[in-house]
């Protein structure tokens, strides 16, 4: 049976209306059905309690004691008893709470729409209790997971002070501490509250260096802090709301000064149910069951009066009765709230099913079954179905559905109006680390920004530091201190070091030991790439020279004094400036053998070159000499068997060396407290002072040999230069040895690559440069007679 809305409300509010017309087009389609409770219509009484607990005390317990009071007399009575059998309604937690109080012990089944409030679970208290909305226990959950997702672990809190708001922020609360968040403040304020409360919580927030503000407030109580914040000034904030705001257009509406351009939050997941628009919108409907309903309504909604109104207003137009609803736009046109409408229609289809059930309808029903409330309960906590439009319907154990969200974006148009974008889903049924999916790239942030806000306490502490709390502040405030010398942390905000101990541990924990910076010359770094040219530029001026030397071979010059030889001496030149370049890079087990054994073996084969140049010089000055035939003891195949013998020995070392104990890669932790430094340790130190003193015996024994025949008479004396090059070579050798135990880190393998390349650079400008001097600039002096100083006697 049709009732009215009693009007001693002050004033009408369309969404209520809304809300009742939702109810009355869900009764309505049930009745024309064929499929659900066939033969059988629903009846109905609609109140208003005017958000007044008082109010809503009264018409609970008229309703429970059935004591009805009808504002219009009925065309046809109902066939059923006036008890009402279910309720559906209770705009908010607080009236809810009060209606299941009082209804409870009837076991009448309350079903609301809007009571989000996680106390209402609570079977004990409210055991006829069931809502069609999700419980504030999983939305207060999925806030402070989406808190959490975009690293804010500083945030401030405002609550409406009453059960929805106080609940729903205890339990936000409870989980953002269980995720690493903190509460810089938590306020709460009601609506009536005086302007004094209001303003200290502006005032508050305002002091706060917080940057995200989670408010679980009511839609009227949003008003009155967006009315306070835009008074104020309070722009920059990144606002995170709860579902009863954040899809309200009204509130949109009020934000003049784009306050709240950005926010985030959790709302009820869009719907769509065919055919509840259109019936919300036919408004004439009504001018048959309330002609002063119709009128107030047609009134309000068209800003217009009837002629025969009583009430009077001199610059209003007058109501004709042809206006048309779509063609003006208003709360009561507006659709936003559909989602909300969807929980009402499922909470009227959940009674419908169970009547279903309990009346054993399939063609017919029973109407023979004796109906009772407490019955009636138990099938509405039974059921299971699905709406025309798919939605799936159904209780748990607490009287709550399926937690689904849609989670909501503030995005402003050029129009000025704001569009409630969708840009992630929060399903609680799914695992954890699946119940949270958002679309980042459709995000608009506070102020239109694109990135993601920052706010923190305190910015993470680095692998290397410990976190200290700060005196009398949360655990998210905190001071980043360094770990003492010996001491570790190897984590991202760890809250303690440890001692630490990397000649006992393994190479992976060691990189772990403070996060230092490892140290090594690198081909990157200016001075290994000047090392690397100044290689490169040794080993082109060495293929240059043998160029030269092959291009002029049959001439004295290159000729005298074992030709063979020569370019021997240049081919360990080329080897000793690129063996250089294998001590730059990062130090592996392969460069670290190599480096050593290759510097040994080329330099070894270089200095007997020359070392064979220099007794050649010797024998030959002797096989001038009256009855001397020496030079046949020293001829070619001994100045190469001699070569080979001297280089035998140097491999035989570094075979000993690399079998016994070979070189490999180091990480130095204690030279640097701030630095590991990768190089190649010895392996064995007598191996390695073993190649280094057979070249140092060879480069000896070949400058005292060359020393000796310096004064030998010929106008080319190549002894001469011989010594020049090994005084030179003995000499960088000679520094190289304390230079390259006082170097620290990567600057010894630096001494040691300039006295490769230095060494290298003397053999080759002392020995080849001069030569090619009078090759190219001189070639006048390229004569036999020359050499044998036959000619003018010149010295070089």
């Amino acid at each position: 049976m049709h009732r009215p809305l009693p009007l001693e409300c002050i004033g009408l509010n369309f969404r209520d209306f809304q809300f009742a017309l939702a109810m009355i087009f869900a009764i309505e389609e049930i009745n024309n059905s064929t499929d659900l409770l066939p033969g059988i219509s629903l009846g109905y009484k609609l109140y208003d309690t005017c958000d007044s607990i008082a109010r809503s005390v009264r018409v609970a317990l008229a309703l429970a004691n059935g004591n009805v009071v009808v504002s219009a007399p009925t065309e046809a009575p109902c066939t059923r008893p006036a008890q009402v059998q279910a309720i559906i309604g209770g705009t908010s937690s607080s009236l809810c709470m009060v209606i299941a109080n009082v209804i409870g012990p009837f076991h009448i089944p309350l079903i609301s729409p809007f009571a989000s409030c996680a106390c209402l679970s609570d079977k004990t208290k409210y055991p006829s209790f069931l809502r069609t909305i999700s419980s504030d226990y999983y939305q207060s959950r999925a806030l402070a997971q989406l808190v959490k997702h975009f690293g804010w672990t500083w945030v401030g809190a405002i609550r409406t002070n009453n059960d929805y708001g106080n609940n729903g922020m205890a339990t936000f609360t409870e989980t953002a501490q269980q995720l690493g968040i903190c509460l810089e403040y938590s306020v709460s304020f009601f609506r009536t509250d005086s302007l004094d409360k209001i303003k200290k919580i502006i005032d508050i927030i305002k002091a706060s260096t917080s940057k995200v503000i989670v408010a679980f407030l009511s839609p009227l109580d949003m008003d009155v802090l967006l009315y306070a914040s835009a008074h104020h000034n309070m722009t920059g904030y990144q606002w995170v709301g709860s579902e009863a705001w954040i899809i309200d257009s009204q509130t949109a509406e009020k934000d003049t000064h784009h306050i709240l351009d950005g926010a985030i939050g959790l709302s009820i997941p869009k719907a769509h149910i065919s055919g509840m628009r259109e019936f919300i919108l036919d408004v004439k409907q009504l001018s048959s069951s309330s002609n002063e309903l119709f009128t107030e309504l047609w009134e309000t909604l068209f800003n217009c009066k009837f002629k025969q109104s009583n009430s009077s207003a001199e610059n209003q137009k007058e109501c004709t009765g042809h206006e048309d609803p779509s063609e003006v736009q208003n709360i009561f046109t507006d659709m936003s709230l559909m989602p909300a409408f969807n929980s009402v229609y499922k909470g009227v289809y959940a009674v419908a099913h169970a009547l279903h059930s309990m009346f054993g309808c399939h063609v017919t029903c029973n109407y023979n079954v004796q109906l009772d409330p407490f019955t009636i309960l138990q099938h509405i906590k039974n059921i299971h179905f699905k709406t025309k439009e798919g939605d799936e319907v159904y209780f748990d154990e607490n009287g709550d559905p399926a937690a689904k969200y849609g989670i909501i974006n503030w995005q402003p148009t050029e129009n000025g109006i704001v569009d409630f974008v969708t840009v992630g889903l929060y399903d609680a049924s799914l695992p954890a680390d699946k119940q949270l999916s958002l679309q980042l790239e459709s995000l608009i942030w506070t102020q239109n920004f694109k990135q993601v806000p920052v706010s923190v306490c305190s910015k993470k502490c680095p692998p290397g530091t410990r976190k200290v709390l700060q005196k009398g502040k949360p655990v998210c405030c905190y001071d980043c201190i360094r770990c003492a010398e010996g001491e570790i942390s190897n984590m991202t905000d760890s809250i303690s070091c440890e001692r630490c101990h990397p000649e006992s541990w393994s190479n992976d924990r060691r990189d772990a030991c403070v996060k230092k910076q490892a140290e090594f010359l690198s081909y990157e770094e200016i001075m290994g790439v000047l090392l690397t040219a100044a290689a490169l530029f040794g080993t082109c001026m060495t293929a240059v020279v043998a160029a030269i030397f092959f291009t002029y071979r049959t001439t004295p010059i290159v000729r005298a004094n074992n030709s063979e030889l020569s370019f021997l001496l240049l081919f360990s030149l080329t080897l000793c400036f690129l063996c250089s370049l294998t001590f730059i890079g990062r130090p592996s087990e392969w460069s670290c053998m190599l480096r050593h054994t290759a510097f040994g073996i080329t330099f070894v084969l270089c200095i007997s070159c020359v070392l064979g140049k220099t007794i050649v010089v010797l024998m030959a000055f002797r096989a001038t000499l009256p009855g001397s035939n020496v030079m046949k003891w020293f001829g070619p195949a001994q100045q190469r068997l001699s070569v080979v013998a001297f280089t035998l020995i140097q491999v035989v070392i570094c075979i000993l060396w690399l079998t016994i104990s070979p070189p490999f890669p180091f990480k130095n932790f204690t030279q640097f407290k701030d630095k590991i430094i990768l190089e190649c340790a010895l392996g064995s130190a007598v191996g390695f002072w073993a190649v280094l003193g057979y070249i140092g015996l060879l480069a000896i024994l070949c400058f005292i040999l060359a020393f000796l025949a310096r004064k030998l008479p010929d106008n080319f004396n190549e002894a001469k230069l011989i010594t020049f090059s090994m005084l030179i070579f003995c000499a960088v050798w000679m520094t190289f040895i304390p230079a390259y135990v006082s170097s620290p880190g990567k600057f010894s393998v630096a001494v040691e690559i300039f006295a490769i390349l230095a060494s290298s650079f003397g053999l080759l400008i002392c020995n080849f440069i001069p030569k090619c001097y009078i090759i190219l600039l001189k070639p006048e002096e390229n004569t036999k007679k020359n050499m044998m100083g036959k000619g003018a006697s010149k010295s070089f």
